[in-house]
């Protein structure tokens, strides 16, 4: 493993494609150490600690929002935002496209409508920046607010201060887009994911040391907080789902292809079989992205109703719900990363154009005609191996709850140890693996992937 490690150092070309993604990765960081002016950075981490212990809500919406858009909302930093804006547009048109015909045209494009949809994803991050960060500054500085008003000093508590706050987290977050195209374009691997990915690893450590801290003050025994039974359930439980993901990952259904024989002089041609793998997890990691983040409205929507109106038994129902993780918020959740898996299914996997280029390759599948009825089977045989794609999502994607409440473990640590961050960060590294692979092997060297010959 060491000399092909080492051998990819060797390729100068995938050599400065590492390097420039872990200078970007490193500017991304370095952009979490630069807070907003005149916030007290202190104050604001101890009352978020305490809304935290009161409301477990509000500290699990703050974890999972950290977790999905690469950012630590908790720290006001020029990165605040991170890139959940710019997932939110993405979101949004990706789903226009299905419903708006100018959009559907431009996708079937190809490049030319690809770089223009993403222009237009781009003026849509800012004009979605403009708005949350203005809504965050305006909570930090409002008397009434859940922080009490107390975070930044009367004389810069004004307009002016809070217009200069929003551009300065919307112009982090453009940054941060930005260094996510420049990663895919002159890097390696995909930027966005990268992004969220680093982000994870970053708050990891503290996660592992709240678990770690108590037991090293009380000790470690039986049937305690720190009991041994809940480390060695956390330790089967981080295994079975690092196992569990690369399976998923790297699982294929693989459909059996006959090429049709051609005759050329006094030469037989063709005739050989072959097969069509289709992954069984198309959609990665993305269901999981978009249902989360599209739960965050719901969660903000319900708690300023409540705040505007108490009385209202519905709203504080809501409220809770989607605050604390409850059933209406797990049933809302499967149901949207089943919904995702299939819709982003369905935008990067055509059978019927699949069909189309076996027939004019002279391929088919033993047992089923070209073309019509090709395109029905593939699509049968997607749709089966994409409900367990997206159960399996969805089973990973309930873990930490499961686990933050049967263990009594923090949710912090759960969603980092045993659930959708351990998901998001052995994709995304299974995936650059792959494309480092692609450069080796594109050279005639042996991939990371592949087994050394005895």
């Amino acid at each position: 493993m060491f000399s092909k490690l080492a051998m990819v150092w060797r390729v100068p070309e995938l050599r400065s494609k590492i390097l420039l993604t872990l200078i970007l990765l490193g500017v991304y960081r370095l952009g979490f150490f630069i807070p907003l002016p005149f916030i007290d950075q202190v104050q604001l981490a101890e009352t978020l600690e305490r809304l935290k212990d009161q409301e477990g809500g509000v500290g699990q919406v703050m974890t999972m929002l950290s977790l999905f858009s690469a950012s630590s909302i908790g720290m006001s930093t020029i990165f605040g935002l991170g890139i959940m804006p710019y997932i939110s547009a993405s979101i949004i048109f990706q789903l226009l496209g299905t419903v708006y015909p100018p959009l559907e045209q431009l996708q079937k494009e190809g490049e030319a409508g690809r770089k223009k949809i993403n222009e237009y994803t781009r003026y849509a991050t800012v004009f979605i920046c403009l708005g949350q960060s203005f809504f965050w500054i305006r909570t930090l500085s409002s008397p009434t607010g859940m922080f009490g008003g107390n975070l930044i000093p009367e004389p810069y508590n004004n307009l002016f201060f809070q217009i200069a706050c929003t551009l300065t987290m919307t112009s982090g977050t453009v940054l941060l887009m930005w260094i996510g195209e420049q990663i895919d374009e002159y890097g390696i691997g995909n930027g966005i994911s990268l992004l969220i990915m680093a982000g994870i690893l970053s708050q990891m450590p503290l996660a592992g040391w709240g678990l770690i801290a108590p037991a090293l003050e009380n000790g470690v025994g039986l049937g305690t907080q720190t009991g041994i039974e809940r480390f060695l359930i956390l330790a089967a439980l981080f295994l079975a789902v690092v196992l569990g993901v690369v399976f998923i990952t790297q699982a294929q259904r693989r459909i059996p292809i006959q090429s049709a024989k051609h005759v050329r002089g006094n030469r037989v041609f063709g005739g050989q079989r072959s097969f069509l793998p289709l992954r069984l997890n198309q959609s990665g990691v993305m269901p999981i992205i978009f249902a989360s983040s599209l739960l965050m409205f719901p969660y903000f929507l319900f708690r300023t109703a409540a705040s505007y109106a108490p009385n209202v038994w519905f709203f504080s129902e809501m409220d809770a719900a989607f605050g604390g993780h409850g059933y209406i918020y797990h049933v809302c959740y499967i149901t949207l990363i089943f919904f995702f898996s299939y819709f982003w299914t369905a935008i990067t996997f055509n059978p019927k154009d699949m069909a189309n280029n076996l027939k004019d390759y002279g391929s088919f599948i033993p047992g089923y005609r070209p073309g019509t009825r090709t395109a029905v089977y593939l699509e049968a045989v997607m749709n089966r191996i994409t409900y367990v794609g997206a159960a399996f999502l969805s089973l990973v994607a309930i873990i930490p709850t499961i686990v933050a409440n049967s263990l009594g473990i923090d949710f912090m640590v759960a969603s980092f140890y045993g659930g959708t961050g351990l998901l998001i960060c052995v994709s995304v590294a299974l995936d650059l693996v792959q494309k480092i692979d692609s450069h080796l092997v594109m050279r005639n060297y042996p991939g990371l992937l592949e087994r050394d010959s005895a």
